[in-house]
C-alpha cells in the first residue's frame, strides 16, 4: 500500500510553526538581556523634581558595578556588586555642596535607602532596587 501524501495545509502549518519557533528563538537573547543588570546604563528616578529645582537623582551604572549617583543636592560613588537577584550597595564619601535643608535631608534618606538594597529586578527599562523602601529607576534612552 502507498503512503498518502499529507495535505498541502499541514505542510504548510509546519512551516508556518517552524518559521515561528526560529523566530521567537531569535527574540530569546534580547528578552535575557533586557532583564539582566543595566551594566553600561543611566537611570533616572521614578520620582518628580522637588520643588525649585529640575534635579532628579540618576545612576551611572559602568561595566563592572562602579556607579556615579546624582543625588537631590550632592553627588558620590559607590560600587554595586550583583549575585544573580541581590545587590549590595557599597557607597563611598558625597560632595558637600549646600541646598536647601529639604533636599539635603532628601539627600540623606536615598543615601539611607541604597544602602540597605537587597534585591533588584529589572522589568524592560525600569530597575527596581529593594530594601526597606522601595526605589524604582528608569533607563534613560537618548
Amino acid at each position: 500500500m502507498r503512503p498518502v501524501p499529507a495535505p498541502r495545509f499541514g505542510r504548510r502549518r509546519l512551516r508556518l510553526v517552524a518559521l515561528a519557533v526560529v523566530m521567537i528563538a531569535g527574540l530569546v537573547p534580547s528578552v535575557a538581556a533586557e532583564r539582566g543588570f543595566p551594566y553600561g546604563s543611566e537611570l533616572m528616578l521614578d520620582a518628580r523634581p522637588m520643588k525649585g529645582s529640575k534635579r532628579v537623582p540618576m545612576l551611572d551604572i559602568k561595566p563592572r558595578g562602579e556607579v556615579s549617583i546624582d543625588l537631590w543636592c550632592n553627588s558620590m560613588q559607590a560600587q554595586f556588586v550583583v549575585a544573580e537577584d541581590t545587590l549590595t550597595v557599597l557607597t563611598g564619601t558625597r560632595t558637600e555642596q549646600q541646598c536647601t535643608p529639604d533636599r539635603m535631608r532628601a539627600d540623606d534618606d536615598l543615601i539611607d535607602a541604597l544602602s540597605q538594597v537587597t534585591t533588584w529586578r529589572r522589568d524592560g527599562d525600569a530597575l527596581t532596587l529593594r530594601g526597606p523602601k522601595l526605589l524604582r529607576f528608569r533607563l534613560l534612552t537618548h
